[in-house]
């Protein structure tokens, strides 16, 4: 009986695998938008059936990365401005929310202490900032899923999750460009240090311009930057 569960167990392992690797595929520019493939191709690539890279498709599907087309195979949902700019003003609603929670005082325990590593990581001198643009976009991710976690409302955190996911594709363009670096060093630590001192209303208004800063940096995206980035991480 142990080994019949096993078996029923593997093929969801197997999707799971798949959709992990397709959707690295996708954010790491492997899989561009408007690209095409068939189930086939990503099953002999990944060396497994068709059946997990199939629910694994679907599941990406549902999430809005691909789109399926009933006689050409599957294709990489292409760029929607429109859309990215709905994910960014949510995510700037939640994450202001969150900022005028943290900066409520009388909290107990003091929400507060959530941000200290954030503030180990950039509020930081100039010499202990790192130039790894792949690795501060992840950071950059991070400082704002943290920055909404840390103000304890579970499901506004969940939402937020899932609207940064969306737009992580742009935003891991935009840190291509070496200005990024700095700029980000320097708005993320302004935020905090508004928020540690309870600036609520300073900390609002850097907030929002950060975010519209990324916003209108994501409209200046080109295709041609998107597959410039791409052969360079295939080089």
């Amino acid at each position: 009986m142990e080994s019949a569960f096993a078996a029923l167990d593997m093929p969801r392992t197997l999707a799971d695998t798949a959709y992990s690797s397709l959707k690295r595929d996708i954010l790491d520019f492997r899989l561009a938008p408007g690209d095409r493939f068939t189930e086939t191709e990503i099953a002999e690539r990944l060396q497994v059936s068709r059946t997990p890279v199939r629910e694994a498709l679907f599941r990406l599907e549902r999430e809005g990365y691909l789109e399926v087309r009933q006689r050409n195979g599957w294709l990489v949902r292409p760029l929607d401005f429109d859309t990215l700019d709905h994910f960014y003003e949510l995510r700037s609603v939640l994450e202001v929310a969150a900022v005028h929670a943290l900066c409520a005082p009388g909290q107990t325990p003091d929400p507060l202490t959530a941000l200290r590593p954030l503030a180990d990581t950039w509020l930081v001198d100039e010499s202990a900032r790192s130039n790894d643009c792949e690795w501060l976009a992840d950071l950059d991710e991070r400082f704002h899923i943290d920055l909404v976690a840390a103000a304890g409302n579970p499901e506004i955190a969940r939402v937020h999750r899932a609207a940064t996911e969306r737009i992580r594709i742009v935003r891991r363009l935009d840190f291509t460009q070496p200005d990024r670096i700095a700029s980000t060093y320097a708005e993320h630590g302004a935020i905090l240090s508004a928020v540690l001192a309870r600036d609520a209303a300073g900390a609002t208004r850097l907030l929002q311009a950060h975010i519209r800063d990324s916003q209108d940096a994501v409209r200046k995206i080109t295709l041609h930057r998107l597959y410039a980035t791409r052969r360079a991480k295939a080089a």
